[in-house]
């Protein structure tokens, strides 16, 4: 799966959605991760209500399944769920390292059920009509 962290210095959880200069994008597995991107933004770094800085950053996230930040507005976050996106909002400053390896410790045992549905993203529905 791949997930996406919102931050300022390449090194932590520790920016605002609508508000971040940077998204890296992992893929990760039980057994590995991997940074598979850097998307750099440019633009005002404080709050301004423009919503339309959300859509670039939406679109460089959106084969993700995961976007971990440190905050998010009301609105973002409904758009960022409506692209089957699962928002996590770190509750304190974290490393992206930290997260990657609590990700897989989850995911090596039995992932709760807001993390198996995320899991699903981009994978197509199995119907099983015998039952």
């Amino acid at each position: 799966m791949k997930v996406a962290f919102a931050t300022q210095d390449l090194k932590q959880v520790n920016a605002h959605f609508g508000w971040a200069r940077n998204m890296l994008i992992y893929e990760l597995s039980e057994s590995e991760c991997r940074l598979v991107q850097h998307v750099r933004f440019e633009g005002a770094l404080e709050e301004d209500g423009n919503e339309d800085k959300l859509s670039p950053k939406i679109a460089a996230i959106r084969d993700c399944a995961l976007l971990y930040v440190a905050a998010i507005g009301g609105s973002a976050a409904a758009r960022v769920i409506a692209h089957k996106i699962h928002p996590v909002k770190v509750a304190e400053t974290e490393t992206i390292e930290q997260v990657l390896e609590k990700l897989q410790q989850v995911l090596r045992k039995t992932p709760p059920p807001w993390l198996r549905k995320a899991l699903l993203k981009g994978r197509e529905p199995v119907l099983n009509f015998d039952e």
